[in-house]
C-alpha cells in the first residue's frame, strides 16, 4: 500500500469517530437525560459544547499545526479525544457531561484542524478531489453507523458503551497516526503564536455561540442570549484589528482572502451550510411530531441521504479532479436548492418513501458539492498554510451549522409562544407540550409544517446564492506534485523571493477546464 493510501486511511479513521459520534448521542438523548437526571439545557450543551469547542479552537489550532507539526497535532488529537470519550462514559450527571463532551470536542477539533492539510500534503492538486471524496464517503458511512450503532448499544448495553467504543478504535487510530504519518513541517524558532489573538477570537466566537445557542433555548430577548450577543461584537472587532494592525505572526493572514478562488469558496461552503445543516433536525421532528414514528424508525429514515453522500462523494470528487471545481459545485448547489424547494410541498400525509427519495437527491448534491469545494479551498493558498487555510474552513463551517439551527428554529417558531423552540427540542408533539402550549394537535401541526416549508425556501433561496458565488470563483491552477517532504516555516521566504501562489498561479500554467 503506497504512502498516499495509507495516509488517507489514517485520516478517514479520524473522520469516522466524528462521524459516529456527530449522530449516535441524537440517538441516545432520552436515555442519558433520564438516567443522569439532566435537565434540557445541560442535555442540548452536552450535543453543542462538541461543536463550540471544536469551532472556537480549530482556527487557532490549524496555526499551530503549521508551526509546530500536523503529525503531532493529529496524535494529540487521538489522545484527548480518547481521554474525553472515556471520561463522558464515566460522567455522573449532567454538568459533569457537559465538560467532558467539551474535552472530546476539543481532541476533534485537533484533529480536523489537520485532516485536510495533511491530505493536501500528499496528494497533488488534481488528485484531491479524489481523496476527499473518500472523506465524504467516511462521513456519509459514519453518520449511519453512528445511527446503527447506537441504536443496537441502547438496545443490549448502557448509554455509557456508545462513548466508551471510541476509546479502542482510537487506540487503533493513534498507533496507525504514529506509525505512518510523516511530518512535513520542521518547527522554526522564529515562529511566535498569537495568544492574544487567539484569545480574543476564542472568547469573541465562543459568546457569539453562546448567544445564539441560549437564543433557541430561552428566546431572543434572555438576558443570558443579550449579554454574550453584545460582548461578541467588540471582542471580535478586536480580534480583527489586533490581526490587521499590530500582530507580526497572525494566526488568521488576511492575505489569505485576496485569493477569490479562496474567499469564493468559502463564501459558497458557509451560505450552503446555513441553509442545510438545520434540515436533519427539521425532518426528525417532522417524522416524529408530525407522523408519529418511533425515534429510532426516524433516524433509519434519514439514511437514504447519507447512503448518497457516501456513493457520490467519490464521484463527485474524481469529476471535480477532471474537470474542475467550479462545475461540479455548482451542479451540485443547484441539485440541493431544487430539492429543498421539493421539501417545502411535503404534506402530512406525504408518502415517506417520497421524503426519502428527496433525501436522496439532497446527498447526491452534498456528494458533488463536498469534496469539489474543498478541494478548490485547499488549492486557493500556499502549502505552508495548509493548516491556517484547513482550521479557517472548519471554523466557518462549524459557525455555519449554528447559524443553520438559529435560522431555522427561529422561522420555524415564529408563530408559536416563547419557549417553542425548548419544548420541541425536548418532548416534540408530546400532549404535554401541546397543553403547555394551548394549541390543539391539528392546529401545532399546520404551524408547524407552515413553519417548516418557510425554512427549506429560506434554505433554497441560500443554496442558490452559494451557487453564484461557485459559478463565479474562477478556474483552478491544479499542476504540480504534492509535498511530502518538508515544508517550509510559515516566516520562511519561498525559493527565488517570489510570494507563492495564492490560488493561480502564471498564466503559463495550464488551468483546468471548465467545460
Amino acid at each position: 500500500m503506497e504512502f498516499r493510501t495509507k495516509t488517507l486511511l489514517v485520516v478517514c479513521v479520524g473522520s469516522l469517530m466524528g462521524a459516529i459520534d456527530s449522530t449516535v448521542l441524537i440517538i441516545a438523548f432520552p436515555a442519558i437525560a433520564r438516567d443522569l437526571s439532566a435537565s434540557l439545557a445541560e442535555m442540548v450543551w452536552a450535543i453543542m459544547v462538541y461543536t463550540l469547542m471544536g469551532t472556537a479552537l480549530v482556527l487557532s489550532l490549524g496555526r499551530i499545526s503549521d508551526m509546530k507539526g500536523r503529525k503531532r497535532m493529529y496524535n494529540a488529537g487521538f489522545v484527548v479525544f480518547i481521554v474525553g470519550s472515556a471520561l463522558c462514559g464515566l460522567a455522573s450527571d449532567g454538568l459533569s457531561l457537559v465538560l467532558f463532551r467539551g474535552l472530546q470536542g476539543i481532541g476533534g477539533a485537533m484533529l480536523v484542524a489537520n485532516g485536510f492539510a495533511i491530505l493536501s500534503d500528499v496528494y497533488p492538486p488534481n488528485e484531491r478531489g479524489k481523496a476527499f471524496g473518500a472523506i465524504s464517503v467516511v462521513w456519509g458511512v459514519g453518520s449511519v453507523l453512528g445511527i446503527g450503532v447506537g441504536g443496537l448499544i441502547l438496545s443490549f448495553a448502557s448509554w455509557r458503551w456508545i462513548f466508551w467504543v471510541n476509546v479502542p478504535i482510537g487506540i487503533v487510530a493513534t498507533a496507525l497516526a504514529f506509525l505512518i504519518l510523516r511530518e512535513s513541517v520542521t518547527p522554526n524558532p522564529k515562529d511566535t503564536f498569537d495568544l492574544p489573538a487567539a484569545a480574543l477570537f476564542t472568547a469573541g466566537l465562543a459568546a457569539l455561540l453562546l448567544g445564539i445557542t441560549e437564543g433557541i433555548l430561552n428566546g431572543w430577548r434572555a438576558p443570558i442570549t443579550v449579554y454574550p450577543l453584545l460582548a461578541s461584537v467588540p471582542l471580535l472587532v478586536a480580534f480583527l484589528l489586533w490581526e490587521g494592525y499590530v500582530s507580526r505572526d497572525p494566526i488568521l493572514p488576511f492575505d489569505l482572502f485576496r485569493s477569490w478562488l479562496f474567499s469564493a469558496s468559502l463564501i459558497s461552503s458557509v451560505l450552503q451550510g446555513v441553509a442545510l445543516f438545520a434540515t436533519n433536525f427539521l425532518l426528525m421532528v417532522y417524522f416524529q411530531g408530525i407522523r408519529g414514528t418511533p425515534v429510532l424508525t426516524a433516524a433509519f429514515l434519514l439514511i437514504p441521504l447519507s447512503a448518497t453522500l457516501a456513493i457520490f462523494g467519490p464521484i463527485g470528487g474524481r469529476l471535480s479532479d477532471r474537470y474542475g471545481a467550479r462545475v461540479v459545485s455548482t451542479i451540485g448547489l443547484l441539485l440541493q436548492a431544487g430539492v429543498l424547494l421539493a421539501f417545502s410541498t411535503i404534506e402530512p400525509g406525504t408518502s415517506l418513501w417520497v421524503v426519502a427519495g428527496y433525501e436522496a437527491a439532497l446527498g447526491v448534491g452534498a456528494g458533488l458539492f463536498f469534496p469539489a469545494n474543498t478541494s478548490a479551498v485547499m488549492s486557493g493558498v500556499p502549502k505552508a498554510r495548509y493548516g491556517v487555510a484547513s482550521g479557517v474552513m472548519m471554523t466557518l463551517r462549524n459557525s455555519s451549522m449554528a447559524l443553520s439551527f438559529a435560522v431555522g428554529l427561529v422561522a420555524l417558531t415564529a408563530s408559536l409562544p416563547a419557549g417553542t423552540a425548548a419544548a420541541i427540542f425536548g418532548g416534540a408533539f408530546s400532549p404535554q407540550m401541546q397543553a403547555s402550549l394551548g394549541l390543539s394537535r391539528a392546529a401545532l401541526t399546520a404551524v408547524f409544517i407552515g413553519g417548516m416549508r418557510t425554512v427549506f425556501r429560506v434554505a433554497a433561496v441560500l443554496v442558490l446564492a452559494s451557487a453564484v458565488f461557485s459559478a463565479l470563483r474562477g478556474r483552478e491552477y491544479r499542476e504540480g506534485a504534492a509535498t511530502t517532504g518538508r515544508i517550509r516555516s510559515v516566516r520562511e521566504p519561498s525559493l527565488g523571493g517570489q510570494p507563492e501562489s495564492m490560488g493561480g498561479s502564471p498564466a503559463s500554467r495550464r488551468p483546468v477546464s471548465d467545460h
